[in-house]
């Protein structure tokens, strides 16, 4: 007779064996073209100042990590954590309170998507002027504004595209607006939120790296690959291209990790598929 602690070892491990399959199609492809891109540059002779192979890179990245681009690194990350902890409360707030009034949701809506269109190139100096270039006010407020709206209209989605029967069911129990809001839409939000909390975390470092092409310190990350690329040092820049690569796919992950502590039932579900 088998109890609940050989199911939930079963569990556990469909739940190993899925992360696994989802993590080596992936981390295998990377291998592969990484290992072509070294042999095929190394084979032809290419230049490091056309494009460098992956294991000068590599090189540069190990020699200046403890000068350099450590602190680039904090700089950057510090602007775009600082940005998100500014735009996902703020379009969380809007969503809720746009969500509200279908007024309210057929004119800010049109209005946020108008918005996320805005190039940040065409931002970026005029926050510079703003506040200037040694601040880090001038990439946290592009952060902020560029996670603002993904927030905000997946918010307003998860709370108004919720089953007509569940919130039937609510009226037939006379519950409040606030417990259809705790019961029925928030849960229903959730996984909307989610899905723009990941876009965001992408987002943010894209906006803080962008954003300091601009201006910053010489250290960060954006004005660094502006500098090294000016002078043609490529494998530096492409060191620090690839830091500001990893860390944005750390900061997905933070946000994958959060979502499947929040949600477990929804990985218990892709796992499944």
């Amino acid at each position: 007779m088998s109890g609940p602690a050989p199911a939930a070892a079963s569990s556990l491990a469909a739940g190993v064996r899925w992360r696994v399959g989802a993590w080596l199609p992936p981390l295998g492809l990377s291998i592969v073209v990484l290992a072509l891109w070294e042999v095929v540059l190394f084979e032809l002779d290419v230049r490091s100042f056309l494009l460098p192979r992956p294991s000068v890179i590599l090189g540069q990245l190990v020699a200046l990590w403890p000068t350099t681009l450590a602190k680039g690194v904090a700089f950057t990350g510090s602007e775009a954590l600082a940005g998100l902890a500014v735009g996902v409360p703020l379009g969380t707030l809007a969503g809720l309170g746009t969500a509200r009034w279908a007024f309210a949701r057929e004119t800010v809506v049109p209005l946020a998507i108008g918005a996320s269109t805005v190039p940040i190139i065409a931002f970026a100096p005029i926050t510079l002027n703003w506040f200037g270039p040694e601040s880090p006010l001038p990439r946290i407020i592009i952060v902020a504004l560029m996670v603002f709206f993904p927030v905000l209209v997946n918010t307003i989605r998860g709370l108004t595209e919720v089953d007509h029967d569940a919130l039937e069911l609510m009226d037939s129990y006379a519950a409040s607006n606030v417990q259809t809001l705790t019961k029925v839409r928030i849960p229903n939000a959730l996984p909307y939120w989610f899905t723009a909390l990941r876009i965001a975390a992408t987002l943010s470092v894209i906006g803080a790296v962008v954003g300091e092409f601009f201006g910053g310190p010489l250290y960060s990350l954006g004005i660094y690959i502006t500098n090294q690329t000016g002078i043609s040092d490529y494998p530096k820049a492409w060191a620090a291209i690839l830091l500001a690569c990893a860390l944005g796919i750390a900061f997905y992950s933070v946000a994958a990790v959060a979502e499947r502590i929040v949600l477990p039932w929804r990985a218990a579900r892709e796992a499944g598929r």
